[in-house]
């Protein structure tokens, strides 16, 4: 078993600590593999990271065109005529990578995959489910709930869904030979990706899932889409089980929102309640599992340091250490062979 908790001074010191060893992490595997495949995020954690990586990567200190990558989840619903026109909308995760990370690299990784929500028509999928409710359930004890759609469906639509979308993006990281390390976040719930809480571990790799009211409300509310009719209302995402299945993973929480999720995902039994808690029975099975946390997020965790350390999880609080790297003090030039951001 290796599960452990580096207790960091603040975001820019978690970024650079997550950073330093997910870099180690590929020079490693390098020197006996051809290639490494890297699982990614979205959202705010991990871009302090992957901004440090495209350093790593511009000076030469990895190889970007041996990594292959696949991100965790996509929106279905976003606003355009066209899959090409959704993939390009600035609130689709596709747009986010390439922003954060793919197009700030001068050389570019081997292969990049986010899962496919933007070939899915929003529209006909809602159609479907309505009239065939008989080839799916739903599944999950919080307002967001993962659709899943029973594999000899009636609908040739939701079954396209399910084989071409969904099934065919686990089948593509199995091809790769899985992922070597998966880079996640945390959400306030305890939620990874869009595995909300409630929808149980096995059998759902991928999921299909429907968003809840507040998370749609929230997005207008907030100023990602103008009305409620341009915001996405499911979304493609890896489930824990999935998430699980890496040689290693990564997980970064900042912020005093996510002390209450990540202690009890350490402190308490793996539970669907609290997805990322699924990362106990995976470090039980084998996996490396690395938790990097600022002094906020770790509130929980010194407070019940002595119950998660009885579950064999080692804590390293290094909160203490001088500020070295600011993430802010990263910065890119313009590549002026490519245009792009390095």
């Amino acid at each position: 078993m290796s599960h452990n908790v580096i207790i960091a001074r603040d975001f820019d010191h978690v970024s650079e600590v997550a950073a330093a060893f997910i870099q180690k992490k590929i020079a490693q595997t390098l020197t006996t593999q051809p290639g490494f495949v890297l699982g990614l995020a979205t959202g705010s954690s991990p871009t302090g990271v992957y901004k440090h990586l495209a350093k790593a990567l511009n000076a030469g200190k990895l190889d970007a065109a041996k990594i292959r990558s696949f991100n965790l989840d996509e929106y279905v619903g976003l606003p355009g005529e066209n899959a090409q026109m959704r993939a390009l909308h600035p609130e689709s995760y596709s747009f986010f990578m390439v922003q954060e990370l793919f197009g700030l690299l001068h050389r570019k990784f081997a292969e990049t995959n986010v899962p496919w929500g933007c070939l899915v028509d929003q529209n006909k999928l809602a159609a479907e489910l309505q009239a065939h409710p008989g080839d799916w359930e739903e599944q999950g004890a919080d307002k967001g709930k993962a659709i899943v759609i029973r594999p000899h469906a009636q609908s040739d639509y939701l079954r396209w869904v399910r084989a071409e979308i969904l099934d065919a993006y686990e089948r593509k990281i199995a091809r790769a030979g899985g992922i070597d390390l998966h880079l996640v976040g945390v959400g306030g719930r305890g939620h990874v990706a869009f595995h909300e809480s409630g929808i149980p571990f096995e059998n759902n790799r991928m999921l299909l899932v429907k968003l809840d009211d507040n998370t749609v409300a929230n997005a207008v509310a907030d100023g990602h889409f103008a009305r409620k009719e341009d915001s996405p209302l499911y979304a493609v995402s890896m489930g824990a089980e999935l998430v699980y299945r890496a040689k290693c993973v990564v997980l970064l929480a900042a912020g005093k929102r996510k002390a209450e999720p990540v202690a009890t995902s350490l402190a308490e039994a793996p539970s669907p309640a609290v997805p990322i808690s699924y990362g106990q029975t995976y470090a039980q099975r084998g996996g490396e599992m690395l938790y990097v946390i600022d002094r906020e997020a770790a509130a929980g965790v010194l407070a019940r340091r002595t119950e998660i350390e009885k579950r064999g999880i080692a804590i390293d609080d290094r909160s203490a250490q001088a500020a070295t790297v600011r993430v802010a003090d990263l910065q890119f030039s313009r590549d002026p062979e490519s245009g792009l951001m390095g």
